[in-house]
């Protein structure tokens, strides 16, 4: 095979493996449970085709849900099911109907009680801009499906989605467009109540005075959301033209915002999105003291920019975090790959110092203006961020992979769209630079690929400065199953680049490169938040 069919072979392959969705959904039929036995009454209402039978339907579906609430408020916990399989079936119906009880009371006739029906919400959900999908009518297959973290209890789970599209540049601080909740109804007389349940603020509720569990989801709304919005596509796209894809760099939070969780923040690495962390998510949602703990955040953003370049964009999203959820307790950051690198910046105080190596002179005498001076100054000065507290780097090429500089690595950047801004950029550093320019850059605008050369003047200058001792970080490092450290490499990052003697600890775990997926560097992170935690292991 020539060289120029090797090199078009694998652009088609990484174009197809961006093809298929790691996370498809389809909807499903859910299983009646046995001990559920639907009375005369709604088997009658349901069989009814009038404008009116929605309404109806529900109303005999309610008169249902109350003889398990029943069971329930005496103690039988062998209702759960029955309980639970009702309420899930009356909210579907309610929705059908276009009856929105959060906004106002609603009569209700059924065969035998005449019910007045009320709604509750948490106050940042907005029930009635959202629609309700039942978590047990939906199903998830492909490569990253999993069986969602569930606690079972009292309640359905739904997805509460809202109904109105995303704006563009939507901003964290807007309500989550996918949210997991719970239903559950109450009786008082003709009195019936739903109540929805945020699960990451409710575990328990009292039923007649017998407490139950909260019945609880915590991942529908991810894989939902993967599903649908196929951010996963987004990782060869971004990294070929950075720039086109600009209004996709952005903090996403996974779960609503609690002042009291701390912050985990995953960081992707190079031709990559958020998907990737999904096995890690799910695994993580398992636990049910790291849920309560913590809330999960992720930073997505067009891989093909010069990764300081980046760091820069991710500075501002954290002062937009800032911003907007003033008081959030400090962040634990999480990187894979080139994430890493991204995460080292974080905590890492050089001030003006690069500037000086490059120029040979402090900003204030660098004759450099206009926009190539304000993306140089948010690249080469910065300082350690204070509200990172903690950082663990999985596969983090440190000094660089010698992958960038093969031939596949050479192939790749030449794919790479600079734009304009880097390229002006680069033109400026060139024409007043004190250093060597061959040493300096390219003879054309660096991108992500470029910038993970070990030789590269940036990898070689920032391993000058050590990480802010006040940050604990630590590296998980795959060899492939080889156990042949220090000689090792995941494939595509050696152990000498990955290694950092300062780590307050070090996991080798027998994987390639995506150590981050692999079950034992899962369990490494999970081990390392317990800890941050005060949680015993």
């Amino acid at each position: 095979m020539s060289m120029i069919r090797l090199h078009l072979t694998l652009l088609l392959c990484l174009t197809l493996v961006s093809c298929y969705a790691p996370i498809y959904v389809h909807e499903v039929k859910p299983d009646r449970p046995a001990s559920v036995v639907v009375s005369e009454a709604s088997l009658k209402a349901a069989s009814k085709t009038s404008r009116n039978a929605p309404l109806d339907q529900a109303a005999a579906t309610l008169e249902d849900v109350r003889i398990a609430y029943d069971r329930l408020a005496a103690g039988d916990s062998s209702a759960l099911h029955e309980y639970n399989y009702l309420t899930a079936r009356f909210i579907e119906q309610i929705r059908e109907s276009g009856v929105k009880p959060w906004m106002n009371e609603v009569q209700l006739a059924g065969p035998r009680t005449r019910f007045v029906l009320r709604g509750e919400q948490p106050s940042d959900l907005n029930a009635e801009k959202r629609d309700f999908i039942a978590s047990d009518s939906i199903e998830f297959a492909g490569s990253l499906a999993q069986k969602p973290s569930i606690e079972v209890g009292a309640g359905a789970p739904f997805l509460a989605l809202l109904s109105a599209p995303p704006t563009e540049n939507e901003s964290f601080d807007q309500n989550m467009r996918y949210r997991n909740i719970t239903a559950l109804i109450h009786f008082q007389g003709n009195k019936a109540t739903v109540e929805l349940k945020d699960p990451y603020d409710v575990d328990q509720v009292t039923i007649g005075g017998h407490r139950y569990p909260l019945h609880a989801d915590f991942g529908t709304n991810v894989s939902y959301a993967l599903s649908t919005t196929r951010v996963d596509k987004l990782g060869l796209a971004r990294l070929l033209n950075p720039q086109r894809f600009s209004n996709t760099c952005r903090l996403t939070r996974l779960q609503p915002y609690d002042p009291d969780r701390i912050p985990v923040l995953m960081v992707h690495g190079l031709q990559s999105t958020p998907a990737t962390w999904v096995p890690m998510y799910f695994e993580l949602m398992k636990d049910p003291q790291i849920r309560k703990k913590y809330q999960f955040w992720v930073f997505s953003y067009s891989s093909g920019y010069p990764y300081p370049y980046s760091a820069a964009l991710l500075r501002k999203e954290l002062d937009r975090m800032n911003r907007a959820f003033p008081g959030h307790k400090d962040i634990v950051m999480i990187g894979h790959s080139m994430g890493s690198l991204l995460t080292r910046l974080m905590i890492t105080d050089v001030d003006d110092k690069l500037w000086v190596s490059y120029f040979g002179e402090p900003p204030s005498a660098t004759k450099i203006t206009g926009e190539s001076r304000h993306i140089l100054e948010e690249s080469l000065i910065f300082k350690s961020r204070p509200e990172v507290s903690r950082a663990i780097f999985f596969s983090g090429p440190h000094r660089g992979s010698i992958i960038a500089t093969s031939w596949i690595g050479r192939f790749g950047a030449k794919l790479v769209r600079a734009p304009a801004f880097i390229a002006d950029a680069r033109d400026s550093m060139v024409s007043i630079a004190s250093a060597d320019p061959a040493a300096l850059v390219l003879n054309r605008a660096p991108n992500s690929i470029d910038t993970l050369a070990p030789n590269n003047r940036f990898i070689l200058a920032i391993n000058k400065h050590p990480i802010d001792s006040r940050v604990p970080f630590h590296s998980v490092v795959g060899d492939r199953g080889k156990g042949d450290t220090p000689d090792s490499s995941d494939g595509i990052v050696a152990y000498w680049s990955s290694h950092l003697d300062t780590a307050v600890s070090e996991k080798i775990v027998p994987s390639h490169h995506s150590s981050h997926q692999n079950p034992e560097g899962i369990q490494e992170a999970r081990r390392i938040l317990r800890a941050h935690a005060g949680l015993k292991n």
